[in-house]
């Protein structure tokens, strides 16, 4: 047994799937399958009841997920407190809605960890921070991965999944997506962003006729229209304390509903740069508490 399967291991407990693990881990789903066997075989038990469609963890997985959690911090806290101080400056791209998600969190995260470490932040659409890591103007960005997977010049590392929700003002009444889409406005998310062209499509696939009723880029100025019974939405879903601030309601849609994946890109040449892996540890770490 190595450290590699149990950090596989927590990657499942954390995403739920062994195909968002494999993901996470950098590897493929029949590489998590082998990991997870080699680890069943040394404890002697299944990890994980395969009865039903969806896995799900037994007691015991639970108990080895948590101790080797604790075990692969205190190996991480080794090396790099053994390791050379990592510093120089970073310039880092995001799009908008991570600056108030997992930005906050990471650069306090690097702040601590790595004192000697200068990031820059500069805030753009996917597409256009793309063209900025690929003219070398940022050296990284955490944006929404195209839904072809990205080019494969660069080194993508996906942090998160964030499905699409409708969002409408408290008190609406009972409904199903395509009905509130139709009784109400549609406040769109702006069809310049990835996300926002996701969302169009979903909306006219289950709601032809919905009207919009503006145009808007920023998703916390989106659900502060909802909240004020503007109209309704299909956004990702945002972070709880938006939803809670505002007391939006929250409508689940159907299975075949979107979402998007966020993830962390740097050029080719730049793997095993120690500050860029520095940076994408930091936001891997905030995304995994969060449970996207």
């Amino acid at each position: 047994m190595n450290t590699t399967a149990l950090a596989t291991l927590v990657a499942i407990l954390d995403r739920g799937s062994f195909a968002a693990a494999a993901a996470q881990v950098g590897c493929t789903a029949s590489a998590v399958s082998v990991q997870v066997k080699q680890l069943e075989m040394h404890f002697g038990r299944p990890l994980f009841d395969r009865s039903t469609r969806l896995i799900r963890p037994t007691p015991l997985a639970l108990t080895v997920g948590q101790t080797a959690r604790e075990l692969l911090g205190r190996l991480e806290a080794l090396r790099a407190r053994r390791g050379p101080a990592i510093g120089g400056h970073v310039r880092l791209g995001a799009i908008t809605s991570v600056q108030t998600d997992a930005l906050p969190g990471a650069l306090r995260s690097l702040k601590d960890e790595h004192p000697a470490l200068s990031v820059s932040v500069s805030l753009n659409d996917s597409e256009a921070l793309l063209a900025d890591l690929k003219a070398a103007r940022i050296d990284a960005a955490v944006l929404v991965r195209p839904a072809p997977g990205g080019s494969a010049r660069l080194l993508w590392q996906d942090l998160a999944r964030q499905p699409f929700a409708l969002l409408a003002p408290p008190g609406t009444g009972a409904g199903t997506p395509t009905e509130m889409l139709r009784r109400h406005g549609w406040i769109r998310y702006d069809t310049a962003l990835t996300g926002g062209r996701i969302a169009a499509q979903y909306v006219r696939r289950i709601a032809p006729r919905a009207r919009s009723v503006m145009d808007l880029r920023a998703i916390d100025v989106i659900v502060a229209m909802v909240a004020a019974g503007l109209g309704v939405t299909v956004v990702p879903l945002p972070r709880q304390p938006l939803l809670d601030a505002y007391r939006v309601r929250t409508v689940p849609l159907a299975r075949s509903a979107p979402s998007r994946r966020i993830a962390f890109v740097r050029r080719s040449a730049d793997e095993g740069q120690p500050n860029l892996d520095a940076v994408q540890r930091a936001f891997a770490r905030i995304y995994a508490s969060q449970g996207t």
